[in-house]
């Protein structure tokens, strides 16, 4: 009789943590602040107000599902392209062209106003976030269009380095860098940035180049999606010393899934399956496939080798857990990077599981109030700080 009553019990705590989770993360306001899902459907001709399960991580009724309220979509290309302010406004074009098929299910926002409103309305608030300040051209007047198309925040660098700003790879790997850190041009778009209100994000942004933004900017910044150095040593995470100072200057850290980013060991078995699947690879990239599309090909080809080398969710919650002890709850929150990345942490299969972060943090004694702030809240004050003149 005991075991029995101690079943029902268990039973009972089980479904009511169940119905505790879902209520709060319904009721929290989430933001993901990095998603790749135009760069698909400029390169791949998809629809993300169709059905595209098995194809991306990414569409309107997933993201529903999910229980997402506001989407930052990732204006990407990389340094090789060719007229990359023309590319950016393609991609901007895609979104336009699914907010006018679907006014009832997403909008595009201005300003944190338009955003809750949006919310209010059940529909998902949309803003773009520029992944690259090569895709101004060097030119403010460029960076001011973006931003009145709907762009709030810009990654002053992606991997490749600008004519004005340094990136975390050159800086690691790259000898005799022409400059490193911001150049004067560079600051002057950082006071743009500023003057606009449009966020400045130091993710994939060298150490100089992060010392020099922290310095020169007026307004808090963000980390669109950055990890935690000290838990994976990799170049696109942030230090201790990185961590502080955005706290210190009242800005937000928004966690990435990648999990080369959040699991030391990934590496190493993600050279081991390139290894083995060298030869297809090698295929794939002369046929002219890239290769970041040709790793994707393999992966999802190879899906019981690729599902072993996924991290848990809870090395993702550990990022999260870090930021926290080491500056508290108000500086830290969601940059998923779905759909520019090829793999997941276990569970996190695409944007329908959103709820599974929530679950764990409630499993790990977050309260309510500080889930809300991971899930949203903190990115809402740093965008709202960056609107004020």
């Amino acid at each position: 009789m005991k075991i029995k009553i101690i079943i029902i019990i268990l039973s009972f705590t089980q479904q009511s943590m169940a119905q505790s989770y879902k209520e709060i993360h319904n009721n929290a306001i989430l933001i993901d602040t990095h998603n790749d899902i135009l760069m698909k459907m400029v390169d791949d001709g998809l629809l993300m107000d169709s059905n595209l399960k098995g194809k991306t991580h990414s569409d309107l009724a997933r993201w529903k599902e999910g229980g997402l309220d506001v989407q930052i979509f990732s204006v990407f290309c990389d340094g090789t392209k060719v007229n990359p302010f023309n590319y950016a406004n393609l991609q901007m074009d895609s979104l336009d062209v699914v907010v006018k098929r679907n006014p009832d299910k997403i909008v595009k926002v201005a300003n944190t106003k338009e955003l809750l409103e949006a919310v209010k309305q059940n529909k998902i608030a949309a803003m773009f976030g520029v992944e690259g300040g090569h895709m101004i051209e060097n030119d403010l007047e460029k960076l001011e269009v973006l931003y009145n198309r709907g762009a709030r925040y810009m990654t002053l660098t992606w991997n490749n380095s600008t004519d004005w700003a340094s990136s975390a790879f050159d800086e690691t790997f790259t000898k005799d860098l022409p400059h490193q850190g911001l150049t004067d041009f560079g600051k002057q778009v950082i006071h743009k940035m500023n003057q606009l209100g449009m966020m400045i994000d130091v993710s994939h942004v060298g150490v100089q180049t992060f010392s020099d933004v922290i310095n020169t900017t007026t307004k808090p910044i963000i980390a669109s999606h950055s990890s935690v150095y000290a838990l994976c040593k990799h170049q696109r995470n942030l230090n201790d010393e990185q961590i502080k100072a955005i706290a210190k200057n009242g800005g937000v850290i928004q966690v990435n899934f990648h999990p080369g980013f959040i699991d030391p060991s990934f590496e190493e078995k993600e050279k081991a399956f390139l290894a083995k699947h060298q030869s297809e690879l090698d295929s794939l990239m002369k046929s002219g496939t890239d290769e970041w599309y040709s790793m994707d090909y393999l992966y999802k080809k190879y899906t019981n080798e690729s599902t072993a080398m996924r991290p848990p969710l809870s090395m993702l919650i550990d990022h999260i857990d870090y930021i926290v002890k080491l500056v508290g709850t108000d500086y830290v929150g969601i940059g998923s990077d779905f759909d520019g990345i090829n793999l997941t942490p276990q569970g996190l299969d695409d944007v329908s599981t959103y709820p599974l972060i929530t679950k764990a943090l409630v499993e790990r004694g977050y309260s309510q109030q500080n889930i809300n702030k991971i899930l949203g809240k903190n990115l809402l004050r740093v965008l709202k700080a960056n609107e004020l003149k």
